[in-house]
């Protein structure tokens, strides 16, 4: 597990008309967003790998599609530096994904279904009014990149 990053499981709680799932609870994951966004990924397509300095994303993967997620700890006093990992989220595991700053991240969309993220970072995209400079480090761009989706 690398540190800062929380998963929580989401239950699809079903009935006759379709199903509910809480996807987010102030009570029961310290974290605070700032704004909502969705989006709908291609199957085969990947997003990332890249990093924030200072926003956490909150990544909801409930479906429809599913996605492999790779998470890399490039935190310079982080004790899990270095350390990398590849989960299985989305449709058939349905999660809510802290991903803390100086923590690569990046996902792809697997099967055959266009995949759905919800995020909900702590963070307005490029600041008050859209005046600021966009807060990421785009790892896709570099083709020595040590971040590798495949």
């Amino acid at each position: 597990m690398i540190n800062g990053v929380i998963i929580k499981k989401i239950s699809k709680n079903s009935d006759e008309r379709g199903w509910l799932a809480e996807i987010y609870r102030q009570d029961e994951v310290e974290f605070c967003p700032a704004m909502a966004y969705v989006s709908v990924t291609k199957p085969g397509v990947i997003r990332g790998p890249h990093e924030h300095k200072f926003q956490s994303d909150s990544f909801v993967f409930i479906g429809p599609g599913n996605f492999e997620l790779y998470l890399w700890d490039n935190r310079k006093d982080s004790l899990a530096k270095g350390e990398h990992i590849k989960l299985a989220v989305g449709e058939n595991n349905p999660v809510l994904i802290v991903v803390p700053p100086g923590v690569v991240h990046g996902y792809k969309c697997a099967g055959e279904t266009d995949g759905w993220c919800i995020n909900l970072p702590d963070k307005l995209y490029r600041g008050e009014g859209k005046s600021e400079e966009v807060d990421e480090i785009r790892w896709e761009q570099d083709e020595n990149s040590p971040y590798k989706i495949e």
